[in-house]
């Protein structure tokens, strides 16, 4: 007796039909769905950064500076002498202790006009007018890195992650609830960094489709050409110029993110050209397009910090305004001093934290302590403000930076191509890391690193995704690497869960902030 054959199972449904199913194969209803994820984590930062962002109600570490910088400047258009008690007296709303001379400063003023639209919104006397713009550009950061990382890894989900977890750091959170310079610093980097990508996503096919036609036409005639085309239209490098001159004029640190990411420009047109096939492609890059990209990107930086001095240069009352009759070269001298004192200050402080330190996470800023915490139900409280970041998050990116820098050098010795993917990072790093380690006896401080930060992610989130496996790997493979992801990420929330009464000043047991103090140097 012949047995029936068994049915023929249905054909697996395509990926059209999986997203018919669910009411989404209509392009612009998969492009809206694809904004969700990265729209809801920034959400999330919001609240994580927003929430009870007056706390505490009054001038904490480095606000000192920046908060009547920021309302001097909002008043007379440059950063004013303010007399004693002014940090007492300002929560209140009474600003009577600002003096109209002109007050030595040594960072330059964007930062601070930033500050200032907060303050302008909400009042002098109030904290969280203080703090709102850091906190809002804290937010958008997540945004950002979120672009980034779908720019290198082409990965949603990736890209999620990565933002997710600037969203939950502890140093993103708490340098976006305090007005100092350097969340602002950072946003803009990160963005100068996202137009650097674009510019490359843009430029490079536009080299190689005038390549490809320029052989077209010379191939009647036989004619060789040894150098290839200079492109000037580069929108989104004048971007990125304009917004890593923004940097440089919050700090001056960003000077060395325009210098990195400018070099990282001329290399990677190079490259191009190698790969294009271009004889002369070295000094094709550097003698051609080179100062072409100069111009795109360095015009536009220099202009933009000019422009963030308007106040200083049209009002005459700033320090040292009248050195020269000419304005420009009052300003000259004036930036000569404040190269002078950062070159020069080398003051002992309690949480300075030397450069080589950083990775070793050893002595975290304790930004405030409060003198009169609330009740917790215990008989001892405690409520303070630690700039420690989640430590799976630091640990794991530091170690991930070790990975690809590893992986960097063997393509070099082994002379393989490395990709993007695998090299802004570490370019990110050299930017916003190495500088710091150059001048070991200057007084710095752990908090800075927050600008490294987006960067120990990305080669994080880049580690993660070779951990989780390749779709060629054995499904075995797959199935571990990706059970040890999940398991890591479900970690680094709850431990981001447990960190954050000390990230935003909850009152809580003396035992319990203890037990957050993970090396002797967190206290």
């Amino acid at each position: 007796m012949t047995l029936p054959a068994p049915p023929t199972p249905p054909p697996a449904a395509t990926r059209g039909e999986r997203l018919a199913v669910w009411g989404t194969a209509d392009p612009a209803r998969v492009r809206v769905l694809g904004w969700l994820a990265p729209l809801l984590v920034t959400l999330l930062a919001a609240v994580l950064r927003l929430t009870n962002l007056g706390h505490p109600h009054e001038i904490m570490f480095d606000e000192t500076y920046y908060v009547k910088d920021a309302w001097s400047l909002w008043n007379l258009g440059y950063e004013g002498k303010w007399g004693d008690g002014a940090d007492e007296q300002l929560p209140r709303g009474d600003d009577s202790a600002m003096q109209t001379a002109g007050s030595y400063v040594v960072h330059p003023p964007l930062g601070k006009w930033i500050i200032a639209l907060g303050m302008a919104l909400m009042g002098p006397g109030s904290s969280a007018g203080w703090r709102l713009t850091t906190a809002i550009l804290g937010s958008l950061t997540v945004l950002v890195l979120y672009l980034v990382a779908l720019r290198l890894i082409r990965s949603r989900v990736l890209a999620t992650i990565a933002a997710g977890l600037l969203a939950i750091d502890g140093l993103g959170i708490v340098m976006s609830r305090i007005a100092l310079l350097d969340g602002v610093l950072t946003f803009f980097i990160l963005l100068g960094v996202l137009f650097v990508l674009l510019d490359r996503d843009r430029s490079l096919p536009l080299l190689d489709a005038r390549i490809a036609a320029r052989r077209r036409a010379d191939a009647d005639g036989a004619r060789v050409r040894l150098a290839g085309p200079v492109l000037w239209s580069r929108p989104w490098l004048v971007a990125a110029g304009v917004s890593l001159g923004a940097a440089s004029a919050v700090k001056w640190s960003g000077l060395y993110a325009l210098a990195v990411f400018g070099l990282y420009v001329v290399i990677t047109d190079a490259l191009a050209r190698r790969r294009a096939g271009i004889p002369l492609w070295p000094s094709d890059a550097v003698l051609r397009q080179g100062p072409v990209s100069f111009v795109l990107m360095v015009g536009p930086a220099m202009l933009t910090y000019l422009v963030s001095w308007s106040g200083w240069l049209v009002t005459s009352g700033g320090y040292d305004r009248g050195a020269d009759a000419n304005p420009l070269a009052a300003l000259w001298k004036y930036h000569a001093s404040m190269y002078g004192f950062h070159i020069g200050l080398s003051s002992p402080h309690s949480y300075a934290s030397p450069a080589w330190q950083w990775p070793l996470l050893l002595r975290p800023t304790a930004i405030w302590v409060g003198s009169d915490p609330t009740d917790c139900g215990a008989d001892h409280c405690i409520a303070v403000i630690s700039s420690v970041p989640n430590p799976l998050i630091w640990y794991g990116g530091v170690a991930a930076a070790l990975f690809l820098l590893y992986r960097f050098v063997r393509g070099l010795i082994e002379r393989r191509p490395v990709g993007p993917m695998h090299t802004i990072a570490l370019v990110g790093l050299v930017a916003t890391y190495v500088p710091w380690l150059l001048v070991p006896s200057r007084t710095i401080f752990q908090f800075y690193t927050i600008v490294m930060v987006p960067f120990l992610i990305l080669a994080l989130v880049v580690t993660l995704r070779e951990l989780a496996g390749r779709p060629s790997d054995p499904p075995h493979r797959r199935t571990a690497g990706r059970r040890t992801v999940a398991v890591y990420l479900v970690v680094v929330v709850l431990v981001s869960a447990f960190f954050y009464p000390v990230w935003t000043g909850m009152s809580v047991p003396y035992p319990f902030w203890l037990i957050h103090n993970w090396l002797p140097g967190w206290i």
